[in-house]
Formats: C-alpha cells, sequence, structure tokens
C-alpha cells in the first residue's frame, strides 16, 4: 500500500491512513539519549519515526536510495512502530523525557497536541530559505489543520488522501437512476437534495444508499455540504448550529432505516469493501485507496468519484486525511534533519515515494501521480477536494483523544443507543469538559 490509505478500514478507528515504511538505508543504532547522534566516522546518524508494516517497504526506496546519494554523511535510522495507536503515545512518552527521534511523522489528530507542548521545531525560515526544496507556498493551506499556529508551521503535510464519493454505476442502475453523479457536479447539479434522492431510490431498490466511515471525514464533509458549521471562534458549534444538526439528524435517519451503512459496523467477511464490489450500495465515502478494494473484487470501469454534495450544487469545502512531517525541536542535528524533511516533501521526493500507490500528493505540481493512469475517470476530483479542503480543525486536534470521543458519541447516535436530542447535548457536553480540561 502507499504512503496514505485508510486507517479506519484496518483498525476500526478514525482517520484515514495506513504509513506506508521503510527503509532499507539504516544501520547502525543511535547512542546515548536524546535525538541524532555523531558517528566516529563523522557521519550523522539522523532517526526518523513513523508507523506502518515492514511489508511496505519498498515504498519509500527510490527515495531513500536517492537520498542516500546526495547526502553521504547521512546515516538514516528509521524507528518504526506498526500500530498508529501505539506510536503517537511512544512519541509523547519520548518527547517528554527528551528521547524522541530527529524526524518524526504526525497524524492529523496529534499534531495539535505536539504544537501546543512546544516540542516541535518551526519551520517557516528553513522553507523560504536557499536550503528548502519545499516552499510554503507549494502546499495548499487547508491541509495544514494543526500543523500550524498562530501563523508558525510546525510541520508539513507529506501527502494526503480526500474523502469523496465513489459511486457503483451498476448498482444505480438496478435502482433506476439515470443521471451520473460526476456528470451532474460538472454541470453544477450536484445537490445534496439529489444525492439523498438517489439515496433512497438504492434503499427501494434493496440496497444501501452510502456506506460511510464513522471519521471527521465523512462527517464533517456531510456537515459542510448542509452549508453547517462545526467549529467557530474556536467553540464547537456543530449540535446547535441548525444546518449541522441537521446533518446529524440525515445521517442518524439514515443509520436507523438502513439507508445508510457504517463502515465500522459491518462484519469482517461482508465488509465495506465487498458490499460495495458487490453492487450492494451505491455510494462508498472514501479516498484514493478504494481503487484497491475495487481491483480485488470488482471491475474498474464500473465505478467512478463524485465530491460531496451541496445544498446549491457548488463546490464546498471537503475532508482531506493527512499526516505530517516535523522536526524536533531539541535534535542536535536541525540542518540535516531539514534537508531530509524537505527532500522528502518536495515535488521530487513525493513523485519517488507516491508512484504508483493509492496516496493523493500534498505538493503542488505532482499532479500527473493522479491523473495520468487516467483511472477513475475524474480523478481530476481528489485534486480538486484536496485543493479547497481542509484536514482536521486545529481547534479540535490540539486536544489529545477528543476527535475520538467525538466519533464515539457520534457512534452511539448512529446505533440508536441514545436519542438524537440528548445525544447532540452530550456531545456538547463532552466537547466542552474535554477543552475545558485542556484548557
Amino acid at each position: 500500500m502507499s504512503a496514505f490509505t485508510r486507517r479506519t478500514a484496518f483498525t476500526r478507528r478514525t482517520t484515514l491512513l495506513t504509513l506506508a515504511m521503510a527503509l532499507a538505508t539504516t544501520v547502525s543504532a543511535c547512542s546515548g539519549a536524546g535525538a541524532g547522534a555523531e558517528g566516529k566516522d563523522g557521519k550523522v546518524t539522523l532517526r526518523w519515526a513513523t508507523w506502518g508494516s515492514a511489508e511496505d517497504a519498498a515504498v519509500f526506496k527510490a527515495f531513500t536510495d536517492e537520498f542516500a546519494k546526495k547526502h553521504p554523511d547521512i546515516t538514516l535510522k528509521l524507528e518504526q512502530v506498526s500500530s498508529y495507536e501505539d506510536y503517537h503515545p511512544k512519541l509523547i512518552t519520548q518527547f517528554t523525557s527528551k528521547t524522541a527521534p530527529d524526524v518524526v511523522y504526525v497524524g492529523d489528530d496529534y499534531i495539535g497536541k505536539l504544537v501546543a507542548d512546544g516540542v516541535l521545531a518551526p519551520l517557516d525560515e528553513r522553507l523560504a530559505g536557499p536550503g528548502s526544496h519545499s516552499r510554503p507556498e507549494d502546499f495548499f493551506e487547508g491541509i495544514y489543520g494543526g500543523a500550524k499556529k498562530d501563523g508558525v508551521t510546525y510541520g508539513v503535510p507529506n501527502d494526503t488522501n480526500p474523502e469523496v464519493l465513489w459511486f457503483d454505476k451498476k448498482a444505480l442502475a438496478e435502482a433506476g437512476i439515470t443521471e451520473d453523479p460526476a456528470e451532474l457536479n460538472e454541470a453544477g447539479r450536484w445537490t445534496m437534495a439529489t444525492f439523498l434522492e438517489m439515496n433512497a431510490k438504492l434503499k427501494a431498490a434493496g440496497k444501501y444508499g452510502s456506506v460511510f466511515w464513522n471519521w471527521y471525514g465523512a462527517n464533517y464533509s456531510m456537515v459542510n455540504g448542509f452549508g453547517g458549521k462545526v467549529w467557530e471562534n474556536g467553540r464547537f458549534v456543530a449540535p446547535s448550529d441548525p444546518r449541522a444538526r441537521q446533518a446529524f439528524k440525515t445521517l442518524a435517519d439514515g443509520y436507523r432505516d438502513k439507508t445508510f451503512a457504517s463502515a465500522d459496523l459491518l462484519p469482517e467477511g461482508n465488509s465495506a469493501g465487498t458490499q460495495f464490489v458487490k453492487h450492494k450500495a451505491g455510494f462508498y465515502a472514501g479516498g484514493r485507496w478504494v481503487i484497491e478494494n475495487i481491483d480485488k473484487g470488482g471491475s474498474r470501469e464500473g465505478y467512478d468519484v463524485v465530491p460531496f454534495p451541496s445544498e446549491s450544487g457548488k463546490p464546498i469545502p471537503g475532508a482531506v486525511a493527512a499526516s505530517y512531517l516535523a522536526i524536533n525541536k531539541d535534535s542536535r542535528h536541525q540542518k540535516e534533519a531539514f534537508a531530509f524533511l524537505t527532500e522528502f516533501v518536495s515535488k521530487e521526493g513525493q513523485k519517488l515515494r507516491l508512484k504508483g500507490g493509492s496516496a493523493v500528493p500534498s505538493v503542488k505540481g505532482a499532479e500527473n501521480l493522479v491523473t495520468d493512469g487516467g483511472y477513475p475517470a475524474h480523478a481530476k476530483t481528489f485534486l480538486d477536494v484536496r485543493d479547497r479542503g481542509f484536514a482536521n480543525y486545529p481547534e479540535e486536534v490540539a486536544v489529545p483523544g477528543l476527535t475520538k470521543a467525538i466519533n464515539d458519541q457520534l457512534m452511539k447516535i448512529w446505533e440508536g443507543k441514545v436519542g438524537f436530542d440528548e445525544g447532540m447535548t452530550r456531545l456538547q457536553t463532552l466537547v466542552d469538559d474535554m477543552k475545558g480540561k485542556q484548557g
């Protein structure tokens, strides 16, 4: 898998990302506490950390081979944790004990905490400097999420996976739907009303209208589609904002009457991907990684993508899963760490790392990675959503565990374990309490 698949699909959890893992270029371990080390031969050992499985090692090989040629004075030492859920607690402990690696991957739901803790190095001066291969203007402002605070950049997006709606042409046809969602979108007629009408027809035909993972990408994209607000002036307002509340009520009702299915609750043997390729659902919310699901059991020409709809048919900001590369503020090798970071996230670096994978580059100028294959037919949709999209809200990711807590509370509503009105009240109280404790 490439550097960015859907975490929830494999771990029943929040954001989107299975990071590709890597690296055969590493040698000796770092000696002593703290970040970085310098060997007797004068070479710098640069420690860097991420999560993922050993099977994905080949993804970074082209990049790390090229980096080794350019920087024979730097030895890269990868410190890998297989589980995303285990990775960040370990990283936080390392920062507390001053033993964190020089360069670290950080997920979009943890970056805000590390920024707030003051353990990451500010990057703006170096990014704009002569040694940079990744200028600040090379990236899209919305996908920084919690990696920026008070105008200062502490992390750069590695790559992304925008949340879109995949649709099954056969399932739609079997439900009597003759209009193509992607064509409606191009004509400015892809509205929430049309989307929900299609879902109702799919349900009447004995299918799920849509399958969603319970994470901010799908939930908040629906809120935006209704014209609602999630956060405003630093406060969580979704439970009281009329249009956000309408979006959540639509989801709750849809889950209850089985117009929608929660991918998190489907059994492993009959998963969301399986339901989709067997034409049992019309729409499946996900990223570019869904191609892998289709290739395992479907026919490529039967599927395409469209953004989440809006009330008016005009484009809305959609959710973009992101992770970030950041530098330990206490690293003894800031120059070498930045060299690694800037080449890793640069256009050239992303072309080396992401070629043939299922990620969407975060940097301008590498769009051909998505469009060259001509699949899906409207592959440019991923780029459109990325360009105007958003990573999870900085206010939310600044509080450790808040995104998961919100998702867990929403799941209780989707499952009918708590009534909608009471669930919204509990959601507001939960967020206010967690924000208050953090402050």
